[in-house]
């Protein structure tokens, strides 16, 4: 007879909006139906299948556990500059482990927001962040402005459970009462739900938010606005005065803004607009996270070392510089003579010299599923997926914590597991190496 079970308030972990509402039901080791969850998180509970995989490999050979785990660690103790990057999915708990053993190393520090929303994070030590949580968009918001993001289509839920369709607070008819405006380079499916639709010229962001930073503090503007942004001025004064006259707004930027031309120059204009527009009204701004917890992934970096990614560690101290400590930078100079990575596949996505270059020095490689990066792993470890086998905390995409409830058990250790062995062991060695140094 089949065994089934339910499990309630399970969390989707495939992006940042982080559901904790997702009905689960699980029949014969396998997740059947994921109730309430969207197309996206209905893929990433139902095609999760168990790996047929050894738990470790050194070479392409399997491996014990501990046979990997010992390997692991003299590669890293024995690195001069190694690396550790990724982070951004798996659990906080995790991810502080991975700081301590990079903090062990002297290992340049990275998350995958180095190439995403990396000009985000140094826009915000720059200029500040006027924030909010999700739930406070639902309440209260009725103007919300998507700028360079599509969330119809990355975040499905965004619209629905946050942002535009549920009754809050102070919006109790939903969409009736809010106005959604969606500034873009292209015609998105997101655009289509909007009341308002502004296209901008390709690489014009950074002039369109000054333009209404000017706007919005009572500045003139001239017509050189629309030869440089493609829209008129009087499209812009409308959307200014609009966001002046709301009683709750928010901006929601995505990596539209943030990886194009200007990078964190136009993520530091919308923050300072943001900021502005607090002299009339209340105003938030907030960038759309992907990784489900790239945000716990930031978080936990900055707590541990004082910045959110891109942390050379090997003067026994943190500095942070962008583009200098990045690991598609350090990869792509060939500096770096090892990797650690957690949870991410530079191996699809970097530059082809970065990738060129990690297919040279010794990679070690967590990862639920095989990929380019574990194929070409010096020790690749087979682990757990979080939220679905592992439970622990994540951090939604308004840096707001909750906590995994797991549905299946699983063959393969944690990351937390595999990444503490990891520590252990380079613990031993670097202190067996002190003893050494010590008697000669």
């Amino acid at each position: 007879m089949a065994e089934k079970r339910v499990v309630a308030d399970a969390t989707c972990t495939f992006c940042g909006c982080v559901c904790d509402d997702i009905v689960l039901e699980v029949e014969n080791g396998r997740i059947t139906k994921a109730r309430n969850a969207c197309v996206l998180g209905t893929a990433w509970f139902l095609n999760h299948s168990p790996e047929n995989r050894p738990v470790c490999t050194i070479e392409g050979r399997p491996a014990s556990l501990d046979e990997g785990v010992a390997e692991a660690a003299r590669i890293l103790v024995e690195a001069r500059y190694p690396v550790v990057y990724g982070l951004s999915d798996t659990t906080s708990e995790a991810q502080r482990l991975a700081c301590q053993i990079a903090d062990r190393i002297g290992a340049c520090l990275d998350t995958t927001t180095s190439v995403c929303h990396g000009p985000s994070g140094m826009a915000f030590q720059g200029v500040g962040e006027v924030t909010c949580t999700l739930g406070e968009i639902k309440q209260r918001a009725d103007l919300v402005v998507f700028w360079g993001c599509n969330p119809a289509e990355s975040h499905p839920r965004h619209f629905t459970r946050y942002s535009t369709m549920p009754k809050g607070f102070l919006v109790p008819r939903g969409r009736k009462d809010r106005t959604v405006v969606v500034v873009d380079v292209r015609r998105t499916k997101s655009a289509a739900a909007a009341d308002k639709f502004i296209r901008i010229k390709p690489r014009a962001d950074f002039e369109a938010l000054w333009a209404l930073r000017a706007l919005v503090r009572g500045a003139p503007v001239d017509d050189s606005v629309e030869e440089k942004t493609g829209v008129p001025v009087r499209e812009w004064e409308e959307l200014a005065e609009r966001m002046k006259s709301c009683r709750f707004g928010v901006l929601l930027f995505g990596m539209g803004l943030s990886m194009t031309r200007g990078k964190h120059l136009n993520v530091a204009a919308a923050l300072a607009l943001a900021r502005d527009l607090n002299r009339y009204t209340r105003f938030a701004a907030k960038p759309m996270r992907g990784h489900g917890n790239v945000t716990g992934a930031d978080n936990v970096v900055a707590w541990q070392t004082g910045f959110p990614f891109g942390v050379g560690l090997n003067r026994g101290y943190p500095r942070f510089n962008p583009g200098e400590f990045t690991t598609t930078d350090v990869l792509a100079r060939g500096e770096a003579d090892a990797a650690l990575i957690v949870a991410a596949d530079p191996m699809a996505n970097f530059a082809q010299p970065a990738r060129e270059h990690l297919a040279r020095i010794p990679v070690i490689a967590l990862d639920p599923k095989e990929t380019p990066t574990t194929r070409i792993a010096r020790v690749a470890f087979c682990t757990a997926p979080y939220g679905i086998s592992v439970a622990g905390t994540v951090y939604r995409m308004d840096d707001v914590p909750v906590y995994l409830r797991p549905a299946l058990p699983s063959p393969y250790p944690s990351d937390y597991e595999v990444l503490r062995r990891i520590d252990r062991a380079i613990a031993a060695l670097l202190r067996e190496r002190e003893g050494v140094e010590l008697r000669a």
